[in-house]
């Protein structure tokens, strides 16, 4: 078969028919600090650090996808919340921006356009845009409405306003309802392909599927809905089987896989209505040798790639600090190596 770009390859896998080779996605984003020999926060200070950081690493990995992704919190700090940097891994929220369940009836979401630290991120799309027009998948990200809570209160309160509070409940779901379709929507007006909606709140892992069905699943629904663009659900290492009916009614169209699930009883769960995406461990991938990417790499394949509808990616949407380059080069040349789909079914 005629080698194709990463965006035919992707294009084709989404419509359950098998490309050249299986689809890799490394979700890389500090590693682009190393690339430059830079700190964290000095990296993400910089539009243009950010932009020849994604395009190094593309280069090297030869892998299919640019994150423009800066960390999960620059949503919390576009409210005005505090971030925290770390020397060796992602800068995490500080105290949270709504402290109480009276200060959510007063909320208005912010400007995209005025909010300087999201403008940075529409500056690398297009940036990203400008260097790769159509050949390569740009993924934005976005937090789910029904997760960021999480950061914008902490869990505890948060799941005491879910619970017990639920007309502030509401309210703060629909404010920030309107900032993630704003925000969305800037993303793919700069140049990014697809959004990737990131929810872990909704797994299994975190709430029963019965508080799913009248809670996360309502706002995913309503949210994707007004995404003009495709979307990926992203559970972050949750687990998603017990919900796996229910997502592709969402509107989703790609759904992020834990490596806590079986790769083949997933792709028989959304055969034909969403492509997975996964499920490669990420903390382990610290210590893979050649032969230890290569037998993981061989094994997803042989159990998710055949008839199209997988990319091969880790587990949570975000690859550590820790992971060092050989292991991600590893990665990469075993995909080129084994990720043609005549090879897949083999991994022993």
């Amino acid at each position: 078969m005629k080698a194709m770009s990463s965006m035919e390859r992707v294009l084709t896998t989404l419509g359950h028919r098998e490309p050249d080779r299986v689809p890799l996605f490394l979700l890389l984003t500090m590693h682009g600090a190393k690339e430059l020999g830079l700190g964290i926060k000095e990296y993400f200070g910089n539009v243009e650090h950010v932009v020849e950081g994604q395009l190094r690493m593309l280069k090297k990995y030869r892998h299919d996808c640019l994150y423009p992704f800066f960390y999960a919190p620059i949503e919390v700090e576009a409210w005005g919340g505090e971030v925290i940097y770390a020397d060796d891994g992602p800068p995490n929220s500080g105290a949270p921006v709504i402290t109480s369940a009276e200060k959510v009836a007063s909320l208005s979401p912010p400007d995209v356009y005025r909010t300087p630290c999201l403008l940075k991120v529409l500056d690398v799309i297009s940036g990203l845009k400008a260097n790769v027009g159509g050949t390569v998948p740009i993924i934005g990200v976005v937090m789910s409405p029904f997760s960021l809570p999480v950061m914008q209160m902490g869990f505890g309160a948060y799941f005491e306003l879910m619970h017990e509070q639920p007309d502030f409940f509401w309210k703060l779901m629909r404010v920030n309802e309107a900032f993630c379709c704003d925000w969305a929507t800037a993303q793919l007006k700069a140049g990014a392909t697809a959004i990737c909606y990131f929810d872990p709140v909704s797994s299994p892992t975190i709430i029963p599927r019965e508080h799913y069905l009248e809670t996360g699943f309502v706002i995913a629904k309503r949210t994707i809905a007004s995404i003009q663009g495709p979307v990926a659900t992203h559970l972050a290492s949750g687990r998603c089987m017990g919900i796996s009916d229910l997502l592709p009614q969402t509107g989703t169209a790609v759904v992020g896989v834990s490596m806590e699930e079986d790769l083949d009883v997933l792709k028989s769960a959304f055969a034909g209505k969403a492509t997975i995406m996964g499920n490669l461990n990420g903390i382990a991938m610290r210590n893979w040798n050649a032969e230890d990417a290569e037998k993981a790499v061989k094994k997803a394949v042989s159990l998710a790639a055949r008839g199209g509808g997988f990319i091969l990616s880790d587990n949570h949407g975000e690859i550590p600090w820790q992971v060092p380059e050989d292991s991600l080069l590893a990665i990469g040349e075993a995909v080129r190596e084994w990720g043609r789909y005549s090879l897949g079914g083999d991994h022993d």
